[in-house]
């Protein structure tokens, strides 16, 4: 396949910070959350790097968390531009302005292809793999149709109504956003897809480059189809689908749901005309898309760069809790007063009588060390323990 670098990312970020960036979201128990914690308080991702083994073993960790070395991200970049290929920061202006705008979104992703496709009006179509004919047919045609309206489709690449999907928006541009890394083409039978979508469209990935997919990758994968889109239009979809999944992020999201209405007796309608009857649009045509979502824009999702979230406001203005006594009977606290149910951080901080400093301090120490996670909505859970 022929390849050729179209992008050199435009930022003020250094090729040494580049790749620490890259290194630091590659890094153990460190999500896009935390990321974006860990650059508000140490103002750099190179400082944040520097802090890690001290924050970990803080936290309670028994081997200090550690990044992976210079060597192996470096390796991964190189992989990626000899392919033709470019890593984007959210700080980076190819960077899609949608996607910037969700809790957790991806501080660096991979691209194949053109990225000049990221920052135009999009809309995800998804559904189940095992399709009917139909439905691959419909799915195929309104991509098509929105193609024709100036929008970008992107999904998932999966069997089924992703396929068709992308396979209709083909010429007027496609996303591909895939679980594993950007190089790794799955299913295996989407090679040719694939190969297409990089010459005419975008793939794109959070994992690392070379990275097989696993089951966890495909809701993360899931909530960048729907952050990247106007809308999410669900197909066809079993009231088990990770589609459901998609759409919920999108709800989660402020996107607009829709669907498409089917038999009562398709099992592949369940999904669809569930979300019908709990509010979602329900889409016959291509114009029924486009009357909902004509005055979507993302032009101020980049302002500022880095979002400023609730959850991280005043970390950088932190002060240390000096004595190891108080961390730890705070850190008891909290993990007593947590659950494997996700909680809000404002009822964790009435509940331990302390300052927000104080709190997010110690938060932070307990998720690199892998005893909690954070997770969109400024909300926390406790997470099973290992021996570390």
């Amino acid at each position: 396949m022929k390849t050729q670098t179209i992008y050199s990312p435009s930022t003020n970020l250094s090729e040494e910070e580049r790749l620490n960036w890259l290194r630091l979201i590659r890094t153990d128990n460190i999500g896009p959350i935390t990321f974006y914690q860990l650059l508000e308080r140490f103002g750099s991702a190179k400082n944040a790097l520097e802090a890690l083994p001290e924050l970990s073993r803080r936290g309670g960790i028994k081997k200090p968390l550690s990044p992976p070395p210079v060597g192996q991200v470096l390796a991964e970049y190189k992989k990626l531009k000899k392919r033709g290929g470019a890593i984007l920061t959210v700080k980076d202006e190819a960077y899609p302005l949608a996607l910037a705008s969700i809790d957790d979104a991806p501080p660096v992703i991979s691209v194949l292809g053109n990225p000049l496709l990221l920052n135009r009006s999009c809309v995800g179509i998804v559904g189940a793999r095992n399709a009917s004919l139909n439905g691959k047919n419909f799915a195929s045609r309104l991509a098509k149709e929105l193609g024709a309206k100036d929008q970008v489709i992107a999904s998932g690449m999966a069997r089924g109504i992703d396929t068709a999907a992308h396979q209709g928006a083909l010429e007027s541009g496609t996303i591909a956003v895939v679980a594993g890394g950007v190089d790794v083409v799955y299913p295996e039978e989407n090679q040719k897809l694939y190969d297409e979508i990089i010459e005419k469209g975008a793939v794109i990935a959070e994992s690392a480059f070379g990275a097989k997919p696993f089951a966890a990758a495909f809701p993360r994968r899931n909530r960048i189809v729907s952050g990247l889109s106007a809308a999410v239009i669900v197909v066809e979809a079993g009231m088990r689908s990770g589609s459901l999944i998609t759409a919920r992020m999108a709800g989660e999201q402020g996107r607009n749901i829709m669907a498409i209405p089917g038999s009562p007796l398709d099992p592949r309608a369940q999904g669809p005309n569930h979300l019908i009857r709990e509010g979602a649009t329900l889409i016959r045509n291509a114009e029924d898309v486009m009357e909902i979502i004509m005055n979507f824009s993302g032009n101020g999702f980049r302002e500022p760069v880095v979002q400023e979230r609730s959850f991280v406001t005043n970390i950088a203005k932190c002060e240390e809790l000096t004595e190891p006594k108080s961390r730890e009977l705070l850190q008891d606290k909290i993990i007593s007063s947590l659950s494997f149910t996700a909680i809000n951080v404002d009822e964790l901080l009435r509940a331990c009588h302390v300052t927000i400093s104080e709190l997010q301090l110690v938060l932070m120490e307990l998720e690199l060390a892998g005893r909690i996670k954070r997770l969109p909505g400024n909300k926390i859970i406790l997470i099973k323990q290992n021996d570390n």
